[in-house]
Protein backbone atom coordinates (compact mmCIF):
# COMPACT_ATOMS: atom_id res chain seq x y z
CA UNK A 1 0.00 0.00 0.00
CA UNK A 2 1.19 3.51 -0.64
CA UNK A 3 2.95 5.02 2.11
CA UNK A 4 0.28 8.21 3.08
CA UNK A 5 2.71 11.35 2.61
CA UNK A 6 2.32 15.06 4.79
CA UNK A 7 0.93 18.12 2.90
CA UNK A 8 2.82 21.25 4.60
CA UNK A 9 0.11 23.83 5.07
CA UNK A 10 1.67 27.60 4.39
CA UNK A 11 -0.50 30.16 6.10
CA UNK A 12 2.42 33.02 7.41
CA UNK A 13 1.71 35.91 5.37
CA UNK A 14 4.65 36.95 3.21
CA UNK A 15 6.12 34.17 3.96
CA UNK A 16 8.85 33.03 1.36
CA UNK A 17 9.53 28.82 0.52
CA UNK A 18 13.30 28.50 -0.86
CA UNK A 19 15.24 24.92 -1.71
CA UNK A 20 18.02 24.02 0.54
CA UNK A 21 19.50 20.68 -0.69
CA UNK A 22 16.69 18.58 -0.72
CA UNK A 23 14.41 20.16 1.97
CA UNK A 24 12.21 23.26 1.61
CA UNK A 25 12.76 26.02 4.17
CA UNK A 26 10.28 28.38 5.02
CA UNK A 27 11.55 32.16 6.15
CA UNK A 28 10.02 35.25 6.63
CA UNK A 29 11.82 38.85 6.55
CA UNK A 30 15.24 37.23 6.52
CA UNK A 31 14.37 34.50 9.88
CA UNK A 32 14.36 30.75 8.98
CA UNK A 33 11.45 29.93 10.06
CA UNK A 34 11.70 25.82 9.64
CA UNK A 35 12.74 23.07 7.12
CA UNK A 36 11.23 20.32 6.47
CA UNK A 37 13.05 17.34 3.75
CA UNK A 38 11.34 17.21 0.51
CA UNK A 39 10.97 13.61 0.58
CA UNK A 40 8.26 13.56 3.06
CA UNK A 41 6.08 15.64 1.35
CA UNK A 42 3.37 14.97 -0.94
CA UNK A 43 1.97 18.79 -1.97
CA UNK A 44 2.61 22.04 -0.35
CA UNK A 45 -0.66 24.24 0.18
CA UNK A 46 0.07 28.20 0.41
CA UNK A 47 -2.39 30.27 2.16
CA UNK A 48 -2.53 34.09 0.90
CA UNK A 49 0.64 36.19 0.79
CA UNK A 50 2.80 33.00 0.22
CA UNK A 51 6.20 33.35 -2.14
CA UNK A 52 7.60 30.08 -3.92
CA UNK A 53 11.44 30.12 -5.18
CA UNK A 54 12.05 29.32 -8.92
CA UNK A 55 14.62 26.22 -7.95
CA UNK A 56 11.89 25.14 -4.97
CA UNK A 57 8.75 24.91 -7.79
CA UNK A 58 11.60 23.04 -10.36
CA UNK A 59 12.72 21.15 -7.47
CA UNK A 60 9.08 19.94 -7.15
CA UNK A 61 8.51 19.21 -9.87
CA UNK A 62 11.00 16.54 -10.27
CA UNK A 63 10.04 14.85 -7.11
CA UNK A 64 6.15 14.88 -7.95
CA UNK A 65 5.55 17.51 -5.51
CA UNK A 66 2.07 19.13 -5.99
CA UNK A 67 1.83 23.18 -4.70
CA UNK A 68 -1.49 24.37 -4.37
CA UNK A 69 -2.39 28.32 -4.14
CA UNK A 70 -5.38 29.12 -2.51
CA UNK A 71 -6.74 32.99 -1.14
CA UNK A 72 -6.12 33.41 2.38
CA UNK A 73 -9.91 32.58 3.10
CA UNK A 74 -9.09 29.23 1.30
CA UNK A 75 -10.58 29.73 -2.17
CA UNK A 76 -8.64 27.39 -4.65
CA UNK A 77 -6.67 29.72 -6.88
CA UNK A 78 -3.64 27.51 -9.12
CA UNK A 79 -1.61 24.54 -8.98
CA UNK A 80 1.64 23.70 -10.03
CA UNK A 81 3.05 19.99 -10.73
CA UNK A 82 5.58 18.23 -12.89
CA UNK A 83 4.96 16.34 -16.24
CA UNK A 84 1.84 14.25 -16.65
CA UNK A 85 2.31 10.55 -15.84
CA UNK A 86 -0.42 7.95 -15.27
CA UNK A 87 -1.27 5.69 -18.13
CA UNK A 88 -2.49 7.52 -21.38
CA UNK A 89 -5.51 4.63 -21.79
CA UNK A 90 -6.57 5.39 -18.64
CA UNK A 91 -7.47 9.04 -18.99
CA UNK A 92 -8.85 8.21 -22.76
CA UNK A 93 -11.11 5.65 -21.36
CA UNK A 94 -12.07 8.61 -18.53
CA UNK A 95 -12.64 11.30 -21.45
CA UNK A 96 -15.12 8.47 -23.63
CA UNK A 97 -17.30 8.14 -20.47
CA UNK A 98 -17.55 11.46 -19.81
CA UNK A 99 -18.12 12.07 -23.81
CA UNK A 100 -21.42 9.73 -23.16
CA UNK A 101 -24.16 10.99 -21.24
CA UNK A 102 -25.60 7.70 -19.88
CA UNK A 103 -22.06 6.57 -17.84
CA UNK A 104 -21.89 10.26 -16.81
CA UNK A 105 -24.77 9.53 -14.70
CA UNK A 106 -24.08 6.56 -13.98
CA UNK A 107 -21.02 7.56 -12.21
CA UNK A 108 -22.27 10.69 -10.94
CA UNK A 109 -25.29 8.63 -9.69
CA UNK A 110 -22.47 6.08 -7.29
CA UNK A 111 -20.81 9.38 -5.80
CA UNK A 112 -24.42 10.88 -4.90
CA UNK A 113 -25.18 7.55 -3.57
CA UNK A 114 -22.11 8.08 -0.96
CA UNK A 115 -22.96 11.56 -0.43
CA UNK A 116 -26.71 11.30 0.37
CA UNK A 117 -26.10 8.04 3.12
CA UNK A 118 -23.11 9.94 4.48
CA UNK A 119 -24.89 13.16 5.52
CA UNK A 120 -28.03 10.93 6.27
CA UNK A 121 -25.50 8.70 8.58
CA UNK A 122 -24.25 12.23 10.18
CA UNK A 123 -27.85 13.28 10.85
CA UNK A 124 -29.34 9.97 11.88
CA UNK A 125 -26.55 9.77 14.89
CA UNK A 126 -27.61 12.85 16.52
CA UNK A 127 -31.15 11.50 15.60
CA UNK A 128 -30.75 8.99 18.11
CA UNK A 129 -28.96 11.03 21.03
CA UNK A 130 -31.38 13.81 20.70
CA UNK A 131 -34.85 12.46 19.65
CA UNK A 132 -35.48 15.63 17.34
CA UNK A 133 -38.36 15.13 15.16
CA UNK A 134 -36.96 18.04 12.82
CA UNK A 135 -33.81 15.30 12.18
CA UNK A 136 -35.95 12.33 12.64
CA UNK A 137 -38.08 13.75 9.63
CA UNK A 138 -34.49 15.23 7.61
CA UNK A 139 -33.14 11.22 8.12
CA UNK A 140 -36.74 9.77 6.46
CA UNK A 141 -36.15 12.41 3.51
CA UNK A 142 -32.72 11.19 2.61
CA UNK A 143 -33.58 7.77 2.62
CA UNK A 144 -36.56 8.20 0.27
CA UNK A 145 -34.10 9.92 -2.05
CA UNK A 146 -31.45 7.34 -1.69
CA UNK A 147 -34.44 4.93 -3.29
CA UNK A 148 -34.96 6.83 -5.90
CA UNK A 149 -31.62 7.29 -7.16
CA UNK A 150 -31.27 3.36 -7.49
CA UNK A 151 -33.77 4.21 -10.56
CA UNK A 152 -32.54 7.62 -11.73
CA UNK A 153 -30.71 7.51 -15.15
CA UNK A 154 -30.36 11.17 -16.31
CA UNK A 155 -27.80 13.95 -14.99
CA UNK A 156 -30.77 16.49 -14.72
CA UNK A 157 -32.69 13.95 -12.49
CA UNK A 158 -29.63 13.27 -10.40
CA UNK A 159 -29.01 16.99 -10.24
CA UNK A 160 -32.50 17.65 -8.94
CA UNK A 161 -32.23 14.97 -6.48
CA UNK A 162 -28.88 16.11 -5.12
CA UNK A 163 -30.25 19.85 -4.68
CA UNK A 164 -33.32 18.41 -2.80
CA UNK A 165 -31.42 15.92 -0.40
CA UNK A 166 -28.76 19.11 -0.03
CA UNK A 167 -31.71 21.41 1.10
CA UNK A 168 -32.48 19.32 3.46
CA UNK A 169 -29.61 18.28 4.87
CA UNK A 170 -28.42 21.74 5.34
CA UNK A 171 -31.65 22.64 6.91
CA UNK A 172 -31.33 20.99 10.19
CA UNK A 173 -27.29 21.05 10.36
CA UNK A 174 -27.27 23.53 12.91
CA UNK A 175 -29.36 21.06 15.30
CA UNK A 176 -26.07 19.25 15.24
CA UNK A 177 -24.18 22.07 17.31
CA UNK A 178 -24.96 22.41 20.94
CA UNK A 179 -27.87 24.02 21.81
CA UNK A 180 -25.84 27.05 24.12
CA UNK A 181 -23.36 27.49 21.27
CA UNK A 182 -26.37 28.13 18.53
CA UNK A 183 -26.82 31.44 18.93
CA UNK A 184 -22.94 32.45 18.47
CA UNK A 185 -22.06 29.95 15.88
CA UNK A 186 -24.41 30.20 13.53
CA UNK A 187 -25.26 28.64 10.40
CA UNK A 188 -28.44 30.00 8.40
CA UNK A 189 -28.06 27.15 5.33
CA UNK A 190 -25.20 27.06 2.87
CA UNK A 191 -23.20 29.85 1.72
CA UNK A 192 -20.08 30.68 -0.03
CA UNK A 193 -18.10 33.50 -1.71
CA UNK A 194 -18.22 34.64 0.53
CA UNK A 195 -19.40 32.40 3.40
CA UNK A 196 -22.14 34.58 5.64
CA UNK A 197 -21.58 33.47 8.95
CA UNK A 198 -19.16 30.81 11.35
CA UNK A 199 -20.39 27.57 10.59
CA UNK A 200 -20.14 28.29 6.66
CA UNK A 201 -16.31 29.50 6.75
CA UNK A 202 -15.57 26.54 8.60
CA UNK A 203 -16.92 24.15 6.34
CA UNK A 204 -15.65 26.36 3.02
CA UNK A 205 -12.16 26.27 4.44
CA UNK A 206 -12.17 22.58 5.03
CA UNK A 207 -14.03 21.73 1.39
CA UNK A 208 -10.60 23.62 0.08
CA UNK A 209 -8.80 21.28 2.26
CA UNK A 210 -10.65 18.31 1.02
CA UNK A 211 -10.38 19.10 -2.88
CA UNK A 212 -6.75 20.01 -2.56
CA UNK A 213 -6.33 16.30 -1.08
CA UNK A 214 -8.40 14.63 -3.36
CA UNK A 215 -6.83 16.52 -6.46
CA UNK A 216 -3.63 15.27 -5.23
CA UNK A 217 -5.46 11.54 -5.24
CA UNK A 218 -6.38 11.45 -9.07
CA UNK A 219 -3.10 12.52 -9.93
CA UNK A 220 -1.51 10.51 -8.23
CA UNK A 221 -3.36 7.21 -10.73
CA UNK A 222 -2.73 8.88 -13.87
CA UNK A 223 -6.76 10.69 -14.20
CA UNK A 224 -7.47 14.02 -15.30
CA UNK A 225 -8.86 16.08 -12.32
CA UNK A 226 -10.71 18.70 -14.54
CA UNK A 227 -12.84 15.97 -16.20
CA UNK A 228 -15.58 15.41 -14.00
CA UNK A 229 -19.06 13.58 -14.85
CA UNK A 230 -21.21 15.27 -12.21
CA UNK A 231 -19.98 18.27 -12.44
CA UNK A 232 -18.89 19.49 -15.85
CA UNK A 233 -16.06 20.87 -17.84
CA UNK A 234 -15.23 24.92 -16.64
CA UNK A 235 -11.84 26.31 -17.17
CA UNK A 236 -10.29 26.49 -14.06
CA UNK A 237 -12.14 23.94 -12.07
CA UNK A 238 -11.18 20.32 -10.72
CA UNK A 239 -14.33 18.67 -11.58
CA UNK A 240 -13.76 15.49 -11.30
CA UNK A 241 -12.35 16.11 -7.82
CA UNK A 242 -15.72 18.05 -6.92
CA UNK A 243 -16.89 14.59 -7.67
CA UNK A 244 -15.49 12.72 -5.39
CA UNK A 245 -15.58 15.22 -3.05
CA UNK A 246 -19.34 14.73 -2.47
CA UNK A 247 -18.82 11.34 -0.67
CA UNK A 248 -16.35 12.51 1.85
CA UNK A 249 -17.97 16.23 2.59
CA UNK A 250 -20.46 15.14 5.44
CA UNK A 251 -17.95 12.65 6.62
CA UNK A 252 -14.36 14.53 6.93
CA UNK A 253 -15.46 18.16 6.54
CA UNK A 254 -18.74 18.76 7.83
CA UNK A 255 -18.32 16.53 11.32
CA UNK A 256 -15.05 18.00 12.09
CA UNK A 257 -16.10 21.32 11.42
CA UNK A 258 -19.13 20.32 14.31
CA UNK A 259 -16.60 19.00 16.44
CA UNK A 260 -14.45 21.64 16.96
CA UNK A 261 -17.18 24.06 17.36
CA UNK A 262 -18.48 21.25 20.08
CA UNK A 263 -15.40 21.12 21.78
CA UNK A 264 -14.83 25.38 21.83
CA UNK A 265 -11.63 24.64 20.28
CA UNK A 266 -13.25 27.10 17.45
CA UNK A 267 -14.84 29.82 18.95
CA UNK A 268 -17.07 33.71 18.11
CA UNK A 269 -13.88 35.25 18.38
CA UNK A 270 -11.73 33.50 16.13
CA UNK A 271 -14.04 35.17 12.78
CA UNK A 272 -13.86 38.44 11.59
CA UNK A 273 -16.54 39.80 9.52
CA UNK A 274 -15.66 41.76 5.87
CA UNK A 275 -17.00 45.11 4.59
CA UNK A 276 -19.02 42.82 2.07
CA UNK A 277 -20.39 40.54 5.12
CA UNK A 278 -18.23 37.57 4.73
CA UNK A 279 -16.87 36.18 7.22
CA UNK A 280 -12.97 35.54 7.42
CA UNK A 281 -10.93 33.32 9.52
CA UNK A 282 -7.99 34.71 12.05
CA UNK A 283 -4.76 33.26 11.56
CA UNK A 284 -4.98 31.48 14.89
CA UNK A 285 -7.75 29.69 14.26
CA UNK A 286 -7.00 28.75 10.78
CA UNK A 287 -3.85 26.76 12.04
CA UNK A 288 -6.09 25.18 15.16
CA UNK A 289 -7.76 23.52 12.27
CA UNK A 290 -5.03 22.54 9.92
CA UNK A 291 -3.51 20.59 13.40
CA UNK A 292 -6.96 18.87 13.20
CA UNK A 293 -7.52 18.33 9.60
CA UNK A 294 -3.96 16.69 9.62
CA UNK A 295 -4.32 14.83 13.14
CA UNK A 296 -7.76 14.06 11.73
CA UNK A 297 -6.11 11.77 8.51
CA UNK A 298 -3.94 9.85 11.00
CA UNK A 299 -6.67 8.11 12.51
CA UNK A 300 -7.57 4.96 11.05
CA UNK A 301 -11.06 3.21 9.80
CA UNK A 302 -12.33 0.45 8.26
CA UNK A 303 -12.81 0.96 4.33
CA UNK A 304 -16.41 -0.40 3.73
CA UNK A 305 -15.51 -2.45 0.81
CA UNK A 306 -12.07 -3.33 0.70
CA UNK A 307 -12.36 -4.23 4.31
CA UNK A 308 -9.00 -3.33 5.59
CA UNK A 309 -7.84 -0.88 7.86
CA UNK A 310 -6.39 2.25 6.57
CA UNK A 311 -5.57 5.67 7.81
CA UNK A 312 -8.45 8.00 6.66
CA UNK A 313 -5.95 10.17 4.51
CA UNK A 314 -5.34 7.27 2.78
CA UNK A 315 -8.79 7.16 1.41
CA UNK A 316 -9.17 9.44 -1.24
CA UNK A 317 -6.02 8.08 -2.64
CA UNK A 318 -7.93 4.47 -2.60
CA UNK A 319 -11.14 6.26 -4.06
CA UNK A 320 -8.97 7.12 -6.66
CA UNK A 321 -8.25 4.04 -7.19
CA UNK A 322 -10.97 2.08 -7.54
CA UNK A 323 -12.64 4.58 -9.60
CA UNK A 324 -9.55 4.15 -12.01
CA UNK A 325 -10.42 0.61 -11.94
CA UNK A 326 -13.88 1.26 -12.77
CA UNK A 327 -13.04 3.39 -15.58
CA UNK A 328 -10.79 0.57 -16.97
CA UNK A 329 -13.32 -1.67 -16.88
CA UNK A 330 -11.69 -3.74 -13.99
CA UNK A 331 -14.37 -3.08 -12.07
CA UNK A 332 -18.75 -3.53 -12.38
CA UNK A 333 -19.59 -0.48 -10.20
CA UNK A 334 -17.77 1.95 -8.86
CA UNK A 335 -18.15 1.50 -4.69
CA UNK A 336 -18.41 5.07 -2.69
CA UNK A 337 -17.14 5.33 0.52
CA UNK A 338 -19.81 5.20 3.39
CA UNK A 339 -19.90 4.89 6.51
CA UNK A 340 -22.60 3.43 9.14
Amino acid sequence: MKKHLNTLFVTTQHAWLAREGECVTLSLEGETLGKIPLHTLQSIACFGHVSCSQYLLEHCARLGVTVTWFTESGRFMAAMQGPTTGNVLLRRAQYRLADSTGASAELARFFLIGKISNCRTVLQRQARLSGSAELVAAVDALGIVLRKLVHACDLESLRGMEGDAAHRYFSVLSLLVKEELRGVMRFGGRSRKPPRDEINCLLSFFYSLLAHDIRSALEGVGLDPAVGYLHRERPGRPSLALDMMEEFRPYLADRLALTLVNRRQIQPADFVRTEAGGMLLKDKAKKEMLVAWQERKREEVMHPFLQERMSVGMLCHMQARLLARYIRGDLDAYPPFTVR
